[in-house]
């Protein structure tokens, strides 16, 4: 097809062609120095600059561009505009010399198409990964407004067409807004939500965010979008004549496009003002109420919170999973491939076989029974089979599975065993102050079964303790029996001394509870231990 033959899809084609060509240096090599010398041109209105003005600013912003030479500097200029970011500039040079003339000929503005990539890549680099907030509070001034708007339409003499064109700039201003801000957020939530290497920290602050603020917009769209598709339905048969009503009284830059097309001029094409057009209006009318079969931005935002808590509980169940140990592993996956990627090839061998065991084959040998000893000259291929557990033929591992049995709590047991012997210390020293009482009157009083049995114990005790010896008679020769010369027991903690002394012909009666005890020759002495005695048991208990 010649180019006579080319019809308006061609046209179409190559006009979308040239716009899209106009995003090439946001993916070229010198990246870095396109953007910074854009944001040289949008820094300013009706920027027109020559290349020594450009180096100046590059180096005041101290950006990655700043050191680039007049030559490369004017190189990277020509390919922006070569892509339609940036025009030639018509303005008239004035020179004193050819030197001048030729530093200052070539001046560069900026393109419309050019500032809107480059405000659109800037918003894109400086807020893409963060958390918009919903401008919850502007669709209550979008209802408002739309609920007076229709009151004034439909009045005797309708809206002031200068009112009308301030309310409906406003109203399609906030909408504008809140859409954008709710497509914001919800693409940021997707992002979120699709991760499934969330913590148990990060998956708390997101249910948070689901639970509670989620929640509070979609309640308060589904609270007013009734009220909203009611004020537009009753303002409706009325917008085409507001429309032609606004035009008449300012048309602003629609007046040069039709006054242009009256002259048989080329087209000025113009982008109208929001909400000075019916398709406006028609866009903001779908937003709420079903308009086309395909479901209101209502009910796609209703659903769109639906699958963001079905992604919150595949996180719970996927959370759930790694506590009973199928736990994602996908950041260390990522931190090990990181490592593969950054290694030379010997680390990188030594990585895997670290992360994999991949070792040389290995033979594993399990001891047999005993009267099963094999030799070692036999061979493995005709020797005795060894059986071999299930769990370590399956798993390679000997460890038992399943939950670990619960530690047993034994503190009551402890509680009566402290008590137990609570009652027994005070018992035995109960026990020592009845024997300390009653010392040199044994025959009057009657001891208790403890105070009894603490007795008996000192007393063989000192009885083990004693030292013996044969008396000697006059005429200087051993006797046959024996004399105890000392004999003494004592219990530190109790602060009691039984001294126990041989005396001829003496009888100590002991009467108890538990029957009387007749001690013969023996005296008994029970005191105190003594103040020395003390300050050692102290000093080795601490």
């Amino acid at each position: 097809m010649g180019a006579s033959e080319s019809g308006p899809g061609q046209d179409s084609d190559e006009e979308a062609r040239r716009r899209l060509n106009a995003y090439t240096y946001l993916s070229a090599p010198e990246r870095l120095e396109h953007v910074a010398i854009m944001r040289v041109f949008c820094g300013t209105l009706l920027a027109d600059l020559a290349v020594p003005d450009i180096m100046v600013k590059l180096r005041q912003a101290g950006t990655f561009a700043a050191g680039l030479d007049a030559d490369t500097l004017t190189v990277r200029l020509e390919q922006l505009v070569a892509w339609g970011n940036l025009l030639r500039s018509s303005r008239t040079v004035n020179a004193s010399s050819i030197s001048e003339y030729q530093r200052s000929r070539s001046r560069y503005q900026l393109s419309k198409l050019g500032e809107r990539i480059q405000r659109d890549a800037d918003g894109v680099l400086t807020e893409a990964d963060a958390a918009r907030e919903v401008s919850n509070e502007l669709l209550a001034l979008v209802e408002r407004g739309l609920r007076e708007l229709a009151d004034l339409v439909t009045a005797p003499g309708g809206v002031e067409p200068q009112d009308g064109l301030e309310r409906i700039s406003t109203l399609f201003v906030q909408f504008a807004e809140f859409a954008d801000s709710i497509r914001d957020f919800y693409a940021y939530l997707g992002q979120v939500l699709s991760r499934y290497d969330l913590d148990s920290a990060e998956y708390q602050g997101f249910k948070e965010l689901l639970l509670d603020y989620v929640e509070a917009i979609t309640e308060d769209v589904a609270f007013r979008a009734p009220r909203i598709s009611a004020a537009l339905d009753t303002l409706w048969p009325h917008i085409p004549a507001l429309l032609d009503r606004l035009d008449s009284h300012a048309q602003g830059l629609n007046g040069i496009s039709t006054q242009a097309q009256s002259e048989s001029r080329p087209d000025i094409r113009i982008q109208r003002s929001r909400g000075r057009e019916f398709a406006d209006w028609e866009g903001l009318r779908g937003w709420f109420s079903n308009t086309d079969g395909q479901g209101s931005q209502v009910d796609q935002l209703r659903d769109a919170t639906l699958r963001a808590l079905q992604s919150l509980l595949a996180n719970a169940k996927r959370m759930l999973r790694s506590a009973t140990g199928g736990m994602s592993r996908r950041k260390d996956l990522l931190r090990l491939a990181r490592w593969f990627d950054e290694a030379a090839p010997q680390d990188a061998h030594d990585i895997a076989v670290a992360a994999f065991g991949l070792y040389g084959a290995r033979h594993l040998g399990i001891p047999p029974a005993t009267d099963e000893v094999v030799p070692a000259y036999t061979s493995w291929w005709t020797g005795p089979v060894v059986e071999v557990p299930v769990a370590l033929r399956e798993r390679g591992s000997r460890a038992q599975r399943g939950r670990a049995s619960a530690v047993e709590d034994h503190s009551a047991q402890k509680r009566l065993l402290r008590e137990a012997a609570r009652q027994r210390a005070a018992a035995r020293a109960a026990a020592a102050d009845e024997l300390r009482s009653a010392s040199g009157r044994f025959a009057d009083v009657r001891l208790t079964s403890a105070a009894l049995g603490l007795l008996l114990e000192l007393l063989a005790t000192a009885l083990g303790n004693a030292q013996l010896s044969r008396p000697v008679s006059t005429d200087g020769e051993r006797t046959a029996g024996f004399d105890l010369e000392s004999a003494s027991s004592e219990d530190a903690e109790l602060r009691i001394r039984l001294t126990v002394r041989r005396t001829a012909g003496t009888r100590t009666m002991l009467y108890s509870a538990d029957g009387d005890l007749l001690l013969d020759d023996l005296e008994l002495d029970i005191g105190r231990t003594s103040a020395a005695v003390d300050g050692e048991a102290e000093a080795s208990v601490s």
